[in-house]
């Protein structure tokens, strides 16, 4: 009981304090003593598998095309259903070419800078133009090869690095919502690549590598917990979103003109495609095809679900009326909160981050964000970055430590891994706070870069002109 009351004292966020008389519900979830046979089974399964496995290659390559659809088209229509007609074929355009140049980009370095052994802090240049991968193309990959904190998977290097691409492609995509309607192609090119190599690679690097510091655990605190990108992705780029959007400035008329969205129909299928592409995030996750991919995609779906009805309640007792884009962002707001916490929480936490990261993400992207007047186009910080931070700190208090320990056989007891409790959540605010102030500095130093060099901004005629005609020389009809 005393460990229950820990944890509840930890949930700082007001909605979770309401619920938290709901969790001696979960006490039924805690790890069973298991007889002798049932532990050295559970020892043998940890054991690291020594040769390839087709069902997880076949999950880990289903969640590769899963997560690029997330992407292409979910994430491109999500965004241009929420901008005006004469942006929507730039705004699909944004999504698509940054496809295409972080593509290139992690192929060149970004992957041998994020996942290599280098130091704790960046990856070496061992994997440069993906070099090497002919030697062991059919053989099982090692996180980290020739360190103690080295992984061994069931499947290729080829398809690990691909899957990984798919988040490196997301993030930067992600940011392009926060300066929606007034960035040059050009500028947005070049800025992309840069924060890839030199924002994202590293951040992956920190936590995701075999010894990425943030990873390991700094202060004699444990390993940050981020199954599928909490802080790597969503914090990361909505900090990025946030920096950009301050830096350019606000919209022409923004709070003056009409700025409806021209099509909620394009942006509910954009957010229906990234729900059902998120399981491939958060289960492929797993790397295999077993039970923490199941329950990551369980709560995954719970926590989406919670979190678009918590939005939508919100947003009716708010303003007399529930949204159709209310809901769907409440749902995209659910899919970021959880994601870190997938292969960590069971069900029923899962229940009460989905409803935490609704009502407070509903009340970051309208009440805030109009109390601090920045011009957040989309809500890229709002959805994105508050969403990153509730599922990242709620990680520390709920994490489940049976899907990261080593249960000991001689004394039934689970050690190591993550675990929530007062020590893990101290490491996740310290995982959300290194994020934060890294991703906030270099990406508005990379921005004023190329605003000196290129400009970032385009002129106010041709914003009110409109960006598809302006910068393609298309228009929707």
């Amino acid at each position: 009981m005393k460990k229950l009351i820990d944890r509840a004292s930890l949930a700082l966020i007001p909605v979770v304090l309401v619920l938290a008389g709901a969790m001696p519900a979960f006490a039924d979830d805690a790890a069973p003593a298991a007889a002798p046979a049932a532990a050295a089974a559970a020892v043998a399964a940890a054991a690291p598998a020594a040769k390839l496995d087709s069902g997880d290659t076949a999950w880990m390559l289903t969640s590769s095309a899963l997560v690029l659809m997330m992407t292409i088209p979910g994430l491109a229509l999500f965004y241009a259903g929420m901008v005006r007609k004469k942006n929507v074929l730039a705004t699909i355009m944004q999504s698509f070419a940054i496809t295409c140049l972080v593509t290139v980009t992690w192929m060149v370095a970004g992957y041998s800078l994020a996942f290599t052994n280098g130091n704790p802090y960046i990856g070496d240049l061992s994997r440069f133009f993906l070099s090497g991968f002919g030697a062991n193309w059919d053989q099982p990959f090692k996180l980290g090869a020739g360190v103690d904190t080295a992984t061994q998977t069931t499947v290729p290097e080829s398809v690990f690095m691909m899957f990984q691409m798919t988040f490196a492609i997301i993030t930067p995509a992600l940011i392009a919502g926060a300066f929606a309607d007034r960035m040059k192609f050009s500028a947005m090119c070049v800025f992309m690549v840069l924060w890839s190599l030199l924002v994202y690679s590293p951040i992956a690097h920190w936590v995701w590598s075999a010894t990425g510091f943030l990873g390991q655990g700094v202060f004699g605190l444990p390993g940050a917990a981020d199954f599928a990108g909490g802080t790597v992705v969503h914090i990361n780029a909505g900090v990025a979103g946030l920096v950009a959007c301050l830096v350019l400035g606000k919209r022409v008329g923004y709070g003056t003109e009409n700025m409806a969205p021209f099509n909620v129909a394009y942006a509910i299928i954009g957010a229906s495609l990234l729900w059902v592409g998120w399981f491939g995030f958060n289960a492929g996750s797993a790397v295999a095809a077993n039970g923490r991919a199941g329950m990551a995609m369980t709560v995954t779906q719970i926590a989406t679900a919670a979190a678009a009805l918590a939005w939508m309640f919100a947003e009716w007792i708010a303003k007399g009326k529930p949204s159709a884009l209310g809901a769907a962002s409440g749902a995209v707001a659910g899919l970021v909160a959880i994601t870190p916490a997938s292969g960590f929480v069971l069900p029923g936490p899962a229940l009460i981050i989905g409803i935490a990261a609704g009502v407070i993400c509903f009340w970051s992207a309208t009440s805030l964000k109009h109390a601090l007047g920045y011009d957040d186009s989309l809500d890229t910080f709002g959805v994105h970055g508050v969403g990153g931070i509730v599922g990242a700190l709620l990680t520390g208090v709920f994490a489940f430590q049976p899907f990261t320990g080593t249960l000991d056989p001689k004394t039934n007891e689970w050690t190591g891994g993550n675990v929530g409790g007062l020590p893990q959540f101290e490491a996740q605010v310290v995982a959300v706070l290194v994020t934060l102030i890294y991703s906030g500095v270099v990406s508005f130093i990379l921005l004023k870069i190329v605003d000196v060099v290129i400009g970032l901004r385009v002129t106010a005629e041709e914003e009110r002109e409109g960006l598809d005609i302006v910068l393609h020389g298309e228009t929707l009809g």
